[in-house]
């Protein structure tokens, strides 16, 4: 409900809300009515797009339509506690996906699908949507991944040699990640964020910001620990390592509630280009439940604090009607516990180009 009721205080911004101008009068005497004035609400929402003209052009068209290449990055390391600690590094090969992508004002969203791999059985999915004001930023995001990983790492104690398990097809993990993440932009006259990673507007001076946000994410994790245990005995020798019961889970959410500040810095260096930076350190609380071999009931339960990382990267042209570019966005989700920790990171390099049409009243000659 409380994302549904942002979306609509959003949409109340797309409203056109004009003063009432005084009507033609026939009579000499007719008094015009004073103009409306716009509500609390309406008046706020038109703030998050006050803009330095200086600094920032604004967007002269109403919709968009975009073609982007995907390159994606996804890794997931599990490790058990103690002494002789055991850890294996799961990541599938890099693939390219391709997708339209379409804007409307503040709104962006688009979906991908990987290309040579078209069986729905191991389709992968990705869907974003992102909603880009000078203020404010939204992100929402729904990925879900296939069940084609490799081994890519895996330490079972010193006297253990697991070379042999390097680049090892496993189909026994699976993945995905829902969340969203909501962001204030400080500096927000001066610098804009949407030129960087959204192509909306055009920075015309180079320029930087703070930034602070509040997020939530939801990452799920289903391993088939039984059909990882006879891989090892294929490739290692049967009782040669017995895997930790750290390890020995069948499912596991982590559910992540998170504080970030970031700095976010735009640099022009040509008319129409630019190359943006942004870091945000996040303070994340988590908590995770999940079902252990032998375990009874619940399973295994756990709160934490850590640290997460978000970095984007863009270059941009942009003459406002044609605009293309390349990015890059990495994320990192840490969860450690005196039992069982994990690793996720994943992020996306990114090829673009696409159109600005439809445009504003304000600038039709």
């Amino acid at each position: 409900m409380k994302l549904f009721a942002l979306l609509l205080v959003l949409l109340l911004a797309f409203v056109d809300v004009r003063a009432d101008e005084p009507a033609d009068s026939l009579a000499a005497d007719t008094v015009a009515p004073p103009p409306r004035k716009l509500g609390v609400v309406r008046r706020t929402v038109r703030g998050f797009d006050r803009l330095n003209d200086d600094y920032i052009e604004q967007q002269h068209y109403v919709c968009t339509i975009m073609l982007q290449a995907t390159h994606t990055y996804d890794s997931y390391s599990l490790s058990s506690a103690g002494s002789d600690q055991q850890k294996v590094t799961f990541a599938p090969d890099s693939k390219l996906k391709v997708g339209p992508f379409l804007g409307w004002k503040w709104f962006f969203a688009g979906y991908t699908f990987e290309l040579g791999n078209i069986s729905f059985g191991n389709l992968k999915q990705q869907f974003d949507l992102s909603i880009y004001s000078s203020q404010i930023g939204v992100d929402i995001f729904y990925r879900r991944t296939g069940n084609d990983y490799k081994l890519r790492n895996a330490k079972f104690g010193h006297d253990v040699d697991a070379r042999l398990l390097e680049g090892v097809s496993f189909d026994g993990l699976k993945a995905g990640i829902t969340g969203f993440n909501v962001y204030y932009i400080f500096n927000h006259g001066r610098y804009s964020y949407p030129a960087a990673f959204a192509q909306s507007t055009i920075q015309k001076i180079s320029c930087g910001t703070w930034m602070a946000g509040i997020g939530y994410t939801r990452n799920s994790i289903d391993l088939d620990y039984d059909r990882l245990q006879r891989l090892i005995d294929e490739k290692l020798g049967q009782r040669t390592v017995q895997l930790d019961s750290g390890l020995m889970f069948n499912s596991v959410k982590y559910y992540d509630f998170s504080l970030s500040a970031g700095y976010g810095y735009n640099w022009v260096f040509a008319k129409g280009w630019l190359f943006g930076a942004c870091l945000q350190a996040a303070l994340a609380h988590k908590r995770s439940s999940g079902s252990v071999a032998g375990a009874s009931g619940r399973g295994f339960s756990f709160g934490n604090i850590n640290i997460d990382g978000i970095g984007r990267f863009g270059l941009v042209y942009n003459n406002m009607k044609w605009y293309a570019g390349a990015s890059v966005i990495l994320h990192t989700y840490n969860y450690h516990k005196s039992r069982f920790s994990t690793n996720n990171t994943f992020g996306s390099f990114n090829i673009y180009i696409g159109r600005n049409f439809i445009l504003k009243k304000k600038y039709r000659q």
